[in-house]
C-alpha cells in the first residue's frame, strides 16, 4: 500500500511539474508580445484552454507514461508532434468557442517555447543522470531531484570499468557505445571506434574517437588502456573476422562480440555482449538450409526419428518440432537421451505438440516391426548408430550388428509398413573408409541406396564432424583446457570438415524432403578445417596462451583414423540439386542380390564371434575400405590437404 501511495504522490508531482512549465510558457509567450493588449477577460480562459489542450495532447500520446531518463530521438519527436497538434487545438478553441483572436505566431511561439522548455529539461536530466560522477554536490543535489521523478539515481564511479575498443562505429556498434555509456553499472568503458571508413575516421561519436582500423597498433592500444576488444560488425566475412581476432589476440586483447545470439545459445533473439562462440572459432558463415517447401512437407506428417535422444536426433526432434508435424515418434535405446528431448519439447510445446517416445533397440527387429504397425509413420529419420571410431575398431561385432543390422531392419520394416520417406543420416567416414565405423556407415548406404523398386522413397545425407556432439573434440578440448592441460593431438597436421548441429539437422530434413529414391545427398561444406589451429583458438578464447598456459602435444593417430576426410566418392558423377549447398553423389547401386550376398558374408563373420573376422568381411563386402595408413601416406598429396595448407 505504501509504494501504491508513494507511486501516485510522483505521478502527481510530475503532473504538477508539468503544468507549472506548460502554464509559464504560455503567460510568458502572452505577456511578452507586443501584439496583444493584456485583458483579464480573455488572458485567463485562453490560457487554461491552451493548458488543457496541450496536456490533454500529452496525455493521448501517452508522454506522460515514458521514462524520460531513457528516451529516444521517436519519443522527443512523438512530444513535438502532441504539442504542436494541441497548439492548433488551442487556436481553433479560441477563435470559434471562445471568440478570442490570437495571431498564429503566437500560438506558434507559445507551442515552440513550451516544447523547448519540456525538452530541455528532460535533456539536462538525462545528462546529469549519465554523466556525473559519485559523490559531487551536482549529483547529490540531483539525487534529492530525482525522488520527486522516480527512483533515487545511484551513479557510481567509474574508475573500475575495463577500457575496451568497439570495432565498427556503425549502428551496432553505436549502440552498444550508448548502452554501456549510460549504464553507470557497466563493468565496461568504451575508449575508441575503430573503423576502416574513411567517412568515419577522425571524428568522434558521444566524445569517443573514431580512429583508423588499418593504423591500429599495440601502441595505440596501450594509450587508450585497452584490455578488450568487442566486434560490433555483424555479417562479417569470415575470412576478415580470422584476420581480425588473430591480429588482436597477438596485441594481447581478450575478444568479445556484441551481436545476436547463435544458434546454441539463448538470448530470446537480443543482442548481447558475449565471448566468441566454438562456431566462430572455425570462422565459416553458419549455412540455413529450411525453406517454406521443406516445412510444408513434414507439416501435418507423423515422423519416426530413430536414435532421437542423440546429438544430431534431438535436433531432428527440435526442428521437426517446428513445423507442426502430426506426430513425433522419438526412437531411442538410451533412454536418459530420449527423456531429456521429450522434457525439453514438452516445455516448449506443451499440449500442442503429440510426441511418443519408445525405447528400443533398431537390432530388435520383432519390436521394431511392431512399432511401426501401431504408429504407422510416414516419413523414417534413421540417425541411430554406433558412431565413436575408436571404440568400434575395438567392438567391430557390436558395429556391424548396430549399424548394419540395424539399419536393415528399419529399411525392410519401413518398405513392410508403406513408410512414405526414408531418410538415412551418414558421415564423411564412409568415403574410402579406412576404420570400421566408416564401412558400416557405407555399408548402410549401400543398403539404402540399392532400395529403388518399392513404394518406399530411400536416400542417405553425408555431412562432416558436428560441432559439441556427443564424442566430438570440440567438448574433449574444453575438458582438456578446464583441466589445464595438455590438448591432446593425435596429429597436428590432421583436419576436418565441420558444421553445426542444426545444420547438419537441417541438411538431413531438407534433402529427405526432396529425395524421389536411391540418392547420396553431400553438403557443400566448404574450407576444411585444421584441427591445430581450432585447438590453439579455443585455448586462447579461454584467456590462456597455447605452448605457454597450455601446452598441444601430439600421441599418434588412432587406429582406424584418417589424417583427412572426404565428403564425395567420385567428383566427376556429383549432381546439383535446387539447393546451391546440396549435392548428390551418383555411383552405381548395388542389386538386391548383391546386397544379400554381402550381408550374409557379414552374418557368417558375426556368427564366428571374432572381430578380427568381422573386419576382414568389411574389408571383402566394402570395395572402398582401406587400410589408414594407405592413405595417410599419400595425404599430402589429396586435395583437401592441399587445399588447406597452400591457401
Amino acid at each position: 500500500m505504501a509504494k501504491k501511495v508513494d507511486r501516485a504522490f510522483r505521478h502527481a508531482a510530475l503532473l504538477l511539474i508539468y503544468d507549472s512549465l506548460v502554464l509559464t510558457s504560455i503567460i510568458l509567450a502572452l505577456s511578452l508580445s507586443d501584439d496583444v493588449i493584456f485583458s483579464f477577460d480573455w488572458f485567463m480562459p485562453s490560457v487554461i484552454t491552451g493548458l488543457v489542450a496541450i496536456m490533454g495532447m500529452r496525455c493521448l500520446f501517452k508522454l506522460y507514461n515514458a521514462v524520460w531518463r531513457y528516451s529516444s530521438t521517436a519519443l522527443y519527436f512523438r512530444l513535438l508532434f502532441a504539442d504542436l497538434c494541441g497548439g492548433l487545438i488551442w487556436a481553433a478553441i479560441n477563435q470559434y468557442y471562445l471568440d478570442i483572436v490570437v495571431v498564429f505566431l503566437h500560438i506558434l511561439s507559445i507551442v515552440a517555447l513550451n516544447t523547448l522548455v519540456t525538452i530541455g529539461t528532460r535533456m539536462f536530466y538525462q545528462y546529469l543522470y549519465d554523466y556525473n560522477s559519485k559523490g559531487s554536490r551536482l549529483a547529490n543535489l540531483l539525487r534529492r531531484v530525482a525522488k520527486v521523478f522516480g527512483r533515487p539515481i545511484e551513479i557510481e564511479a567509474k574508475n573500475h570499468r575495463v577500457n575496451i575498443a568497439i570495432l565498427g562505429a556503425g549502428r551496432v556498434g553505436v549502440m552498444l557505445a550508448e548502452e554501456l555509456v549510460k549504464n553507470p553499472s557497466a563493468i565496461y568503458q568504451p575508449c575508441c571506434f575503430l573503423e576502416h571508413s574513411s567517412q568515419k575516421i577522425g571524428r568522434t561519436i558521444n566524445d569517443i574517437p573514431i580512429l583508423d582500423e588499418c593504423k591500429v597498433t599495440q601502441a595505440t592500444l596501450e594509450e587508450y588502456g585497452i584490455r578488450e576488444v568487442v566486434f560490433a560488425i555483424p555479417g562479417l566475412d569470415p575470412s576478415r573476422k580470422q584476420e581480425l581476432y588473430e591480429r588482436y589476440k597477438q596485441m594481447g586483447c581478450e575478444i568479445k562480440v556484441y551481436d545476436y545470439a547463435t544458434p546454441q545459445s539463448v538470448s530470446g533473439g537480443k543482442r548481447q555482449l558475449r565471448e566468441f562462440s566454438i562456431e566462430e572459432l572455425l570462422f565459416r558463415q553458419p549455412k540455413s538450409f529450411i525453406e517454406s517447401r521443406t516445412a510444408d512437407y513434414y507439416k501435418g506428417k507423423t515422423v519416426l526419428i530413430s536414435g532421437g535422444g542423440g546429438s544430431i536426433g534431438s535436433e531432428l526432434c527440435r526442428q521437426v518440432a517446428q513445423m507442426a508435424p502430426n506426430k513425433i515418434i522419438i526412437l531411442d535405446v538410451y533412454e536418459n537421451g530420449a527423456y531429456d528431448i521429450q522434457q525439453e519439447l514438452k516445455n516448449t510445446y506443451g499440449s500442442e505438440l503429440n510426441l511418443v517416445v519408445e525405447i528400443c533397440s533398431v537390432c530388435d527387429r520383432e519390436q521394431i516391426n511392431k512399432l511401426l504397425d501401431h504408429h504407422k509413420p510416414q516419413i523414417i529419420l534413421h540417425a541411430a548408430a554406433h558412431k565413436h571410431v575408436p571404440l568400434m575398431e575395438r567392438n567391430c561385432i557390436e558395429a556391424v550388428k548396430n549399424n548394419v543390422f540395424g539399419t536393415l531392419n528399419m529399411v525392410e520394416a519401413a518398405e513392410e509398413h508403406g513408410v512414405e520417406k526414408f531418410i538415412m543420416v551418414s558421415t564423411d567416414k564412409a568415403v574410402n573408409p579406412t576404420n570400421v565405423m566408416g564401412a558400416t556407415k557405407r555399408m548402410c548406404e549401400m543398403i539404402v541406396q540399392s532400395r529403388t523398386a518399392g513404394k518406399t522413397a530411400f536416400s542417405a545425407t553425408r555431412f562432416g564432424n558436428v560441432l559439441g556432439s556427443n564424442g566430438s573434440v570440440i567438448p574433449l578440448f574444453k575438458r582438456q583446457i578446464a583441466n589445464g592441460g595438455p590438448i591432446t593431438l593425435t596429429d597436428k597436421r590432421i583436419i576436418r570438415y565441420f558444421m553445426t548441429i542444426p545444420e547438419a539437422s537441417q541438411l538431413v530434413l531438407t534433402s529427405g524432403a526432396m529425395a524421389k529414391s536411391g540418392e547420396l545427398f553431400v553438403l557443400d561444406m566448404g574450407q576444411p578445417v585444421k584441427i591445430l589451429q581450432l585447438a590453439e583458438n579455443m585455448i586462447r578464447l579461454s584467456g590462456f596462451e597455447p605452448y605457454k598456459d597450455i601446452n598441444i602435444v601430439e600421441i599418434g593417430l588412432r587406429p582406424g583414423e584418417k589424417l583427412y576426410e572426404e565428403l564425395l566418392i567420385k567428383s566427376e558423377t556429383l549432381s546439383k540439386t535446387e539447393n546451391s549447398m546440396i549435392f548428390i553423389e551418383r555411383d552405381t547401386p548395388c542389386t538386391a542380390g548383391e546386397i544379400a550376398e554381402k550381408l550374409e558374408i557379414l552374418q557368417q563373420a558375426i556368427d564366428t564371434g571374432r572381430n578380427s573376422s568381422v573386419r576382414r568381411a568389411l574389408q571383402q563386402v566394402v570395395p572402398t575400405y582401406k587400410n589408414p595408413e594407405e592413405i595417410n601416406t599419400l595425404a599430402d598429396q589429396s586435395d583437401e590437404m592441399q587445399q588447406v595448407y597452400t591457401a
